[in-house]
């Protein structure tokens, strides 16, 4: 009886973790910020709030920390698979450009604000020690990182990208890295704002 239970009990904990972890984005069209090209439409959307971090990284809020997670929404209308090989940039109203910082850099971080764009390289250098965790060191930060390389007919994938910026008014993500996986043509780049584009 008590290893009945306690499996019971093992499975109960178990759907309740994967509960937690679960983590599902709206359609990319339902966000204000998307824009569609060639029947594929891709959404981007900045997590600035405590609402939002909670909804995706639990008790972490990492725009406190100097990290802007945009979580990207990519969906396929084309009716065949594509291939990703994605580039994103974070770019302002003046051109200025920013990369993004790999996940396994981001839970290192020691949460200093990069706020001159035009002063870092590509791609951007940073010193942060090896063997010691910054306060972004939670599994979200990686295990919810865009890393999807296809996209099936009809499908959508999502992920986020991190960078270490705030964000600024009229700042647009730029993709790149869209290709048919049968003939391997790209697309068109994105130039994703994060509203909407009134006329």
């Amino acid at each position: 009886m008590r290893r009945v239970a306690l499996v019971v009990l093992l499975s109960i904990a178990a759907a309740a973790a994967a509960d937690k972890a679960r983590f599902a984005p709206k359609p990319a069209a339902a966000y204000p910020g998307h824009q569609t090209i060639d029947k594929i439409t891709v959404a981007a959307v900045p997590y600035t709030t405590e609402e939002q971090a909670k909804s995706a990284f639990d008790k972490v809020n990492p725009y406190k920390y100097g990290i802007m997670p945009i979580l990207v929404v990519i969906k396929n209308d084309t009716g065949k698979a594509l291939r990703l090989n994605l580039d994103a940039e974070l770019v302002d109203v003046q051109n200025h450009r920013l990369e993004p910082m790999t996940p396994s850099d981001v839970v290192l971080f020691d949460g200093a604000i990069n706020r001159n764009w035009n002063a870092v390289p590509k791609p951007m250098p940073i010193p942060l020690p090896s063997h010691k965790k910054g306060p972004l060191d939670t599994w979200e930060i990686e295990g919810r990182a865009f890393t999807a390389k296809l996209v099936p007919e009809d499908e959508s994938v999502f992920g986020f990208v991190y960078f270490n910026s705030a964000l600024r008014p009229d700042s647009y993500l730029y993709v790149n890295g869209i290709a048919d996986a049968a003939s391997g043509k790209e697309y068109f780049s994105f130039e994703v704002p994060f509203e909407d584009r009134k006329p």
